[in-house]
């Protein structure tokens, strides 16, 4: 998911996305698909910058562009992400949409599920330049296994650790810790002279789920089982999760008032000074359009229990990003796949994931030396070498619901001084897999 989505995603009952109808989509006609308008898409896109307003700037060109090439004009609307999922999935019920939108790539095999999205077949992938240019990490996030894709990666993100150089100085520590043990003690540092050792975004239910999900990884847990079904109470899942929600309730590294945070609040607390570490995807850009200068942060894999990030218990990301879809009835074909071979070009890459921070999802792009910054090293090796999917699972958009609200109730007890167990936390979430 993107570095934008922070905010929640608003009530997902797994329901509605099963219950849609195969074929029922979005787009611009109420016909059944082809190019009965073919001078003309809309486009959703997700909030990737700083505001609504950047990313209109940022695209507005680039659409103009394509306009010039092809003599299709683009319409725009850039969607919140409070906004995105739900809009989506009204999408895929009333067949009334856009041709194209971004889309969370957490939320793939969720949306893939409803029927409504054009599966990316090798005659589809051909059109836009054939599957083998994207990265394949990239590739892992776009549906569930074995079937055609119904959607390509554009954005391609993970999660680091930032940490506020003059801080660390300040608190005499001469390097970003590797282990959860040193950030632990670091925050505990760093929490002095009202500043917090930790920013976290305790209200967001996509931040939640993430962090939910690498740290219950860490402790070799999982939350679904190889046929889908979940298994929130299997071992390690609550010691992951109780993990996380110790930041605030054990160690209180995290500020109690972190845990009603969902806006971006801890981005502006880092970039500001209040708080000296923050884990958050490709956030470089985002800390700089609040006031950072890119000399002020420094950026470190996130933790893992060994210190070592890698594979299996050792990962320390899910693969992050965004991806583009085409709505299986959109009323220009043709120009829809033209947009997203347009979207996915070399050029348009590079340029884009540089105005973002992230990463490009086509490995030719992604070799560019504009992406070889430290920061962007950091991004690139740990897609490559230590993030994981989110589950592609049929439910995820109701998992992240889900999870990311337990998270979120939990934090809150947290901060109400209220003590946090193995056992609570194993009781909120077998409630959570109750609701699923």
């Amino acid at each position: 998911m993107s570095v934008r989505a922070r905010t929640a995603i608003g009530a997902v009952v797994g329901a509605t996305v099963l219950a849609v109808l195969p074929g029922c989509g979005g787009g611009t006609s109420t016909d059944s698909g082809g190019n009965s308008h073919p001078k003309t898409l809309t486009y959703w896109a997700s909030n990737q910058g700083a505001s609504l307003e950047d990313d209109k700037a940022k695209l507005t060109p680039e659409l103009q562009a394509f306009e010039k090439q092809t003599g299709i004009k683009v319409k725009l609307e850039v969607v919140p992400w409070s906004d995105l999922l739900n809009r989506i999935l009204a999408a895929t019920t009333s067949g009334q949409g856009p041709d194209v939108m971004n889309i969370g790539n957490t939320w793939s095999a969720s949306l893939q599920a409803t029927g409504a999205l054009l599966p990316f077949d090798d005659k589809n992938f051909a059109k836009i330049g054939g599957k083998g240019r994207f990265q394949e990490s990239a590739l892992g996030s776009t549906g569930t296994a074995g079937k055609p894709p119904t959607a390509v990666p554009l954005y391609s993100l993970a999660y680091a650790l930032y940490y506020n150089k003059k801080l660390f100085g300040d608190a005499g520590i001469s390097k970003p810790p590797a282990t959860w043990n040193e950030l632990v003690q670091d925050g505990k540092k760093l929490t002095t002279g009202g500043h917090t050792g930790l920013a976290i975004e305790g209200a967001s239910i996509p931040e939640n789920t993430h962090h939910a999900y690498i740290f219950a990884k860490q402790h070799g847990g999982d939350f679904f089982d190889a046929q889908g079904n979940p298994t929130f109470t299997a071992p390690g899942v609550a010691e992951g999760v109780k993990q996380y929600v110790d930041f605030v309730a054990g160690d209180k590294i995290a500020s109690p008032s972190d845990a009603e945070y969902a806006q971006n609040e801890s981005v502006r607390d880092f970039a500001s000074g209040k708080a000296g570490m923050i884990l958050w995807q490709a956030g470089g850009k985002n800390f700089q359009s609040h006031g950072m200068k890119p000399d002020d942060y420094g950026v470190a894999p996130v933790p893992v229990q060994s210190g070592a990030p890698g594979q299996g218990q050792n990962v320390n990301s899910m693969v992050a990003g965004i991806n583009i879809a085409v709505f299986k009835n959109t009323g220009n074909l043709d120009g829809a796949l033209k947009f997203v071979q347009f979207m996915t070009s070399d050029a348009e890459q590079k340029k884009l994931n540089s105005e973002y921070g992230s990463i490009p999802s086509v490995k030719t792009a992604a070799q560019d030396p504009a992406f070889a910054t430290p920061e962007q090293n950091i991004l690139r090796t740990t897609i490559a070498t230590s993030a994981t999917p989110l589950p592609q699972v049929p439910k995820e958009s109701q998992f992240e619901q889900v999870i990311g609200g337990a998270l979120k109730d939990l934090l809150a007890d947290a901060a109400a001084g209220h003590p946090v167990t193995l056992e609570s936390v194993r009781s909120r979430l077998a409630k959570a897999q109750q609701q699923m």
